[in-house]
């Protein structure tokens, strides 16, 4: 199950919310396939100004994406076009909607989850 947390400058993404919902899911399902778009999950968490840095300077040209995928992900032999077309992805949608000035300060970070570590509704996700 493909769970997003994005966070970025507050003041980029107000406004933008169902937007970038949209794009993001759609990013998801262009590499994953149909079958996905219900399974995606995005939580947008807005920064507030001076609260977002890069080496020590507030920054609110960055974007962070945290992706938790299955682990398996990472075991299959396209594992490295499959992660490449997720972080392209991502970042396009983000820049795409939010502003081309964010592309060079996306991070996407893929967090591997093992089917044993997932629950939804307390309930063991396999």
């Amino acid at each position: 199950m493909p769970h997003l947390t994005v966070h970025l400058a507050e003041s980029k993404l107000t406004g933008k919310e169902s937007g970038l919902v949209a794009a993001l899911t759609d990013a998801v399902v262009d590499v994953y396939g149909e079958w996905a778009r219900d399974l995606v999950s995005v939580r947008l968490a807005g920064v507030p100004a001076g609260r977002f840095a890069q080496g020590g300077k507030a920054a609110d040209t960055n974007a962070s994406v945290t992706m938790g995928v299955r682990a398996g992900v990472f075991d299959r032999p396209d594992a490295a076009e499959i992660t490449g077309r997720l972080g392209t992805a991502l970042t396009d949608a983000l820049a795409r909607i939010v502003g081309e000035d964010l592309r060079a300060g996306t991070m996407v970070e893929l967090v591997a989850s093992p089917p044993e570590r997932t629950f939804v509704g307390g309930v063991l996700a396999v």
